[in-house]
């Protein structure tokens, strides 16, 4: 995932998927992308990708604490939990490699268990 194809992903998943309201793009460069898929005036997914540091930041921010996420650092994901988003799951699924389309997968599911829109 470069900068280049996750903007185009970011506009397709925010049509595609009708709980987005609308898709904000804070900052971009031709080698840095920070944007937010807005899902209702307290909760936004947020999306980081640094080419140049090898970065990755994909993030469900919920009343401004982060409830869920998945960060690549130099070639290496980890995974941050509902229970615990301090703490960096470095177990085979937490160290998988994920794309956006999934990673909405996976926000959809902690909307629905955590009983938010």
């Amino acid at each position: 995932m470069n900068t280049a194809s996750l903007f185009v992903a970011l506009k397709q998943e925010a049509r595609r998927r009708p709980y987005i309201l609308h898709l904000e793009i804070l900052e971009q460069t031709p080698r840095l992308l920070k944007a937010r898929l807005r899902i209702s005036p307290e909760i936004f997914v947020q999306i980081y990708r640094n080419d140049q540091n090898d970065t990755t930041n994909l993030a469900l921010i919920h009343n401004g604490l982060r409830i869920y996420g998945r960060d690549q650092l130099g070639g290496n994901w980890h995974r941050h939990s509902g229970l615990q988003p301090a703490f960096h799951d470095k177990s085979q699924e937490g160290q998988r490699v994920i794309g956006l389309t999934e990673f909405l997968n996976e926000v959809e599911a902690v909307l629905a268990a955590s009983g938010l829109p």
